[in-house]
């Protein structure tokens, strides 16, 4: 394998992942590229299987050293990190603690993927009000006191503003909860979402952010955005598997409620087997349920090892610089891009408008180029591993396309 030093170059990188000599992957956006840290990482999870009196012990310590490599990536410590199956289950969790008594109004937005909005619907029971923030937006309810003295006020301009502008004119003191994406799924908009919270925190609410599209390409601190929860899953920009999320929580103290989802996993002890007792544990842990997905723990732990390799800095500039020239060849050649054309305002990910995004991502994979379709876009998704050859060749082929398509 690569050794893996903090100053490693894009090219480097690029040698952990041996597919990419024969595929373009495009679609880390949806599903990370297979690596040579991933094999090995699962290598050891079928070694352990092999010492079954030591193989519980192993994957436990595999859960640990996950969460640990994950607190230290966003800032945070492993107290404040449960592990969970996927980032719907965090935003349950996250929302079960909350008294919705005195305030019902959950925020969110038509940029929020569907898998958590459907969470905060399903809380109509429990007395909630979902708003959709752009439903309540006028012209006149957004100011820009309301993101002065933020580095991210650079963000809200022709090209991403009006997720920003909505959220914040839709929160007031009915508010329990903000919901916000750092980078959308699928136009790739980076919000500012410290200006979001500082909003959200004058009103008395939490703020709960989806990290799932920019951890493992930019720099996410939870101490700078000052969220209360915060979710990411490792199998996109992660490198990792499906199957395991993080969900940070900024203090015990915000499930004022104990979550009605829980499992052994959640227990102070959980080896005591005592069906009669739910004895919480400590800190985030009490919001885990049960046993992990093993393989998915490996390869996460495996992910987050190369992304600690590499200064996060540098991948946020070099998957910057790759849109902007993905940008410039597409729009160069006729098409339509839903996503921001300035770079600080653009996650890591360009949205390709398409009337078959679909027919388009197979054209591409019968060429060794995977790109990932959501709705009516083709999103194409740059990591460090990526190299200015891959977006060349991927624009020149879909310039290609649309041009026969059209004949």
């Amino acid at each position: 394998m690569p050794d893996l030093t903090a100053a490693m170059s894009p090219q480097r990188f690029r040698a952990g992942f041996p597919a990419l000599q024969d595929t373009i992957h495009l679609a880390g956006c949806s599903i990370a590229p297979r690596s040579l840290a991933l094999d090995a990482a699962l290598a050891r999870m079928l070694d352990a299987m092999t010492r079954p009196a030591a193989a519980w012990h192993l994957f436990e310590e595999e859960g640990e050293r996950a969460r640990h490599r994950f607190a230290a990536l966003v800032g945070a410590r492993p107290e404040q990190i449960a592990l969970l199956p996927n980032a719907s289950i965090g935003a349950h969790q996250a929302v079960s603690g909350l008294d919705l008594r005195r305030r019902a109004r959950i925020v969110t937005s038509a940029a929020e993927f569907p898998s958590l909005a459907h969470v905060w619907l399903a809380q109509g029971p429990r007395g909630a009000e979902v708003v959709f923030a752009e439903d309540v937006l006028t012209e006149d309810a957004f100011t820009e006191d309301a993101f002065a003295g933020d580095t991210a006020k650079e963000a809200v301009n022709a090209d991403a503003g009006r997720t920003a502008r909505a959220l914040a004119a839709a929160i007031d003191e009915r508010t329990a909860l903000v919901s916000v994406p750092l980078t959308t799924y699928r136009t790739g908009e980076r919000l500012p979402v410290a200006s979001i919270a500082r909003a959200a925190r004058q009103a008395g609410a939490r703020v709960f952010v989806d990290a799932y599209q920019a951890l493992g390409v930019e720099p996410v601190d939870v101490r700078e955005l000052e969220c209360d929860f915060l979710v990411a899953g490792a199998s996109k920009y992660l490198l990792g598997l499906p199957g395991i999320a993080f969900l940070y929580l900024r203090e015990p103290a915000l499930a004022a409620q104990p979550p009605t989802l829980t499992g052994w996993f959640g227990r102070r002890e959980p080896f005591a087997f005592d069906p009669r007792r739910l004895d919480w544990a400590p800190g985030a842990r009490r919001l885990e349920t049960g046993t992990p997905p093993v393989p998915s723990l490996y390869a996460a732990g495996a992910g987050l090892e190369l992304i600690a390799g590499v200064a996060a800095h540098a991948v946020r500039a070099h998957v910057s610089a790759l849109g902007d020239r993905a940008t410039e060849q597409l729009t160069r050649a006729g098409a339509r891009l839903l996503s921001p054309s300035r770079a600080d305002s653009r996650g890591a990910h360009v949205a390709l408008h398409d009337p078959d995004p679909v027919a388009l991502a197979a054209h591409l994979a019968r060429r060794d180029i995977a790109v990932a379709p959501r709705g009516d876009v083709v999103r194409l998704a740059f990591h460090y591993y990526t190299d200015t050859a891959d977006v060349d060749t991927a624009c020149a082929e879909i310039e290609k396309y649309r041009r026969s398509t059209a004949r």
